[in-house]
């Protein structure tokens, strides 16, 4: 693996497959009509092709990549999709080969000065670069206040500085490129209880949270999020706000 590479995931690889919510179908469909062709995607730090399976409806090829071998390991298998652990500033790829290059919810976690050496030097002349990213989620109803305090006040102390990046829709983050506008989208699914728990086990924090005090804290939310989600089986409009900066490289 490489030393540089800041792993905040492989020890809950399975759980990030099971849990993390899926893109809308309109975010492949808009960057396959940007891009200058159709022939190759390549979805870089792809975690458990969350993005990369989609993009396979729009494209002959799609190589994604993780430097996470556990990551690659519990990927979403597709026939046009090529898994393999690799860093993204490392793709491998054929110099001027790639239509799209994306990377989604993870270009805070990059070299992005070597990303993008390694974005130019891939691309297809016209190729379209994108970085996605979703922020903070808001639930239906009450569970939203529970959601946001342990969010902001319980696990804000233990969250990566790169989760700033994230909270700003990524304008904080260097983007040497002439930009593109983006359609304003969003993700929305309809969660139960369990689902939102599953997800929120995935975040980042909690495994510094845990470390440092225990799962008291994880506990005390779990029964407040309960509390105030009514019936067991009943389903809540989660929404995640989605960023996008894109650029033709």
């Amino acid at each position: 693996m490489d030393p540089a590479f800041k792993d905040h995931f492989s020890s809950q690889a399975a759980a990030y497959a099971a849990h993390r919510p899926t893109y809308p179908a309109g975010l492949a469909a808009f960057l396959a009509e940007a891009a200058p062709g159709r022939g190759l995607a390549f979805d870089a730090a792809c975690g458990t092709g969350q993005l990369s399976t989609q993009l396979a409806a729009h494209f002959g090829d799609v190589v994604a990549t993780d430097a996470s071998a556990a990551q690659i390991a519990n990927a979403t298998p597709h026939p046009r999709v090529t898994y393999r652990t690799a860093p993204a500033e490392r793709s491998e790829l054929a110099t001027s080969s790639a239509d799209l290059i994306t990377v989604a919810q993870a270009a805070h976690w990059l070299d992005l000065a070597a990303f993008y050496d390694e974005v130019r030097r891939i691309a297809r002349p016209g190729a379209v670069l994108a970085l996605v990213s979703y922020g903070i989620l808001h639930v239906e109803g009450e569970p939203d206040g529970a959601v946001r305090h342990f969010y902001d006040d319980v696990v804000g102390p233990y969250w990566p500085p790169e989760r700033r990046h994230v909270e700003d829709g990524y304008q904080s983050l260097p983007f040497p490129f002439a930009e593109i506008a983006a359609p304003d989208l969003a993700i929305t699914v309809a969660w139960s209880l369990a689902d939102l728990i599953g997800y929120v086990e995935t975040w980042s924090a909690l495994r510094g949270l845990e470390k440092a005090i225990g799962r008291g804290a994880v506990d005390a939310f779990h029964e407040a999020l309960a509390a105030s989600w009514g019936p067991g089986g009943q389903l809540r409009t989660v929404r995640w706000p989605l960023s996008l900066r894109l650029a033709r490289v």
